[in-house]
């Protein structure tokens, strides 16, 4: 029987009803025990993190979650980790570049509905993810919800209440959670030697959302904060001519790979192509940046973090590292000016 760590953090899968409202409380085993057939399925056992609703995650955090998983790595078979949904994809990206290369299986799950509900995903979100974690094609990063194995990379919650809250993004989902074991779509590649921790995530980055009319007066704030201003644009790659302008007069002022400017699209699929229209072209012709083409916003902001926390790189060697791909979060290999 394969030997299974649950980590817990919180969430809605652990809380309980307050008078202020779902509040996390649940310890592990107490969250285990909803579970009896557990006993049938892997030997548990459970190592409390922190007990938080995963609005207060932060990277913090994530590296706390990947320094648990690499200090029991060799002592068991897989990994579970209990989270909360509202940030659960970024805890799965974040996973996904700071644990490469894992021949065992790291899954995230959690429920939009308390596990001692009556009416609750949480029992068969737990379930299926055990029969993930056993499984032998499972490796990586995984997160499992509603029936469907996401890459870490590409998970996005697009639904506050319903069960199936979670979607693969620009890619399809790896496999599905069945009475009879999973139907994989897509078998993880079997990893090939050790797996590679990481301890560093740089907290430097900005995600800057275009609205229309958005004024460029803030842009100089940015810039003087942060090392990394990653762009969500309109459309494929669309900027407005005064944030295009005031962009190319702060970049004039600092060396090239000095801040890091990435281009993404505020549309969830289909990804970005800054070449395609002139408001994207006339941005492109003029400035040095990264595209993040089909990848899920967090993903792009994770790898961002984990690119930037690698010391002393060129711009060219920032830009090989975004653009290598991970847990298959890009489909396509950009090419900056």
């Amino acid at each position: 029987m394969q030997k299974l760590l649950f980590i817990t953090t919180g969430g809605t899968i652990a809380c309980a009803p307050t008078d202020k409202g779902l509040s996390p409380s649940m310890s592990g085993m107490e969250l285990l025990r909803h579970l009896p057939e557990l006993e049938n399925m892997c030997e548990a056992h459970t190592l409390p993190l922190f007990s938080i609703d995963s609005t207060d995650m932060t990277p913090r955090h994530w590296l706390a979650i990947a320094a648990a998983i690499e200090k029991y790595y060799d002592d068991y078979d897989g990994f579970i980790v209990c989270h909360g949904t509202d940030t659960m994809s970024y805890t799965a990206a974040a996973l996904s570049y700071l644990i490469q290369n894992s021949a065992k299986p790291i899954v995230l799950t959690g429920a939009q509905k308390p596990i001692s509900f009556e009416i609750t995903d949480a029992k068969r979100n737990l379930r299926d993810s055990v029969i993930c974690a056993t499984d032998a094609s499972s490796h990586d990063v995984m997160l499992v919800f509603d029936g469907r194995i996401i890459a870490g990379t590409r998970a996005k919650k697009e639904k506050t209440y319903s069960f199936d809250a979670f979607v693969s993004v620009n890619y399809p989902a790896l496999g599905n959670v069945t009475d009879d074991g999973i139907m994989w779509f897509i078998r993880p590649p079997e990893p090939c030697g050790e797996p590679i921790f990481y301890d560093e995530l740089s907290t430097s980055v900005f995600w800057l959302k275009l609205t229309p009319g958005i004024e460029p007066d803030i842009l100089p704030l940015i810039f003087d904060k942060y090392d990394c201003i990653a762009v969500e644009s309109f459309g494929v790659g669309g900027v407005p001519q005064s944030i295009a302008d005031k962009l190319e007069a702060l970049f004039a002022s600092y060396k090239k790979g000095e801040k890091l400017l990435v281009m993404a699209t505020q549309v969830p699929y289909e990804g970005s192509n800054m070449a395609v229209y002139e408001v994207g072209r006339r941005f492109k012709d003029k400035l040095c940046f990264l595209e993040a083409h089909d990848m899920t916003p967090e993903a792009v902001y994770t790898k961002l973090m984990w690119t930037l926390a690698q010391t002393a790189l060129t711009f060219e060697q920032k830009r090989d590292l975004f653009y290598a791909p991970v847990n298959f979060d890009t489909l396509k290999r950009g090419k900056s000016k």
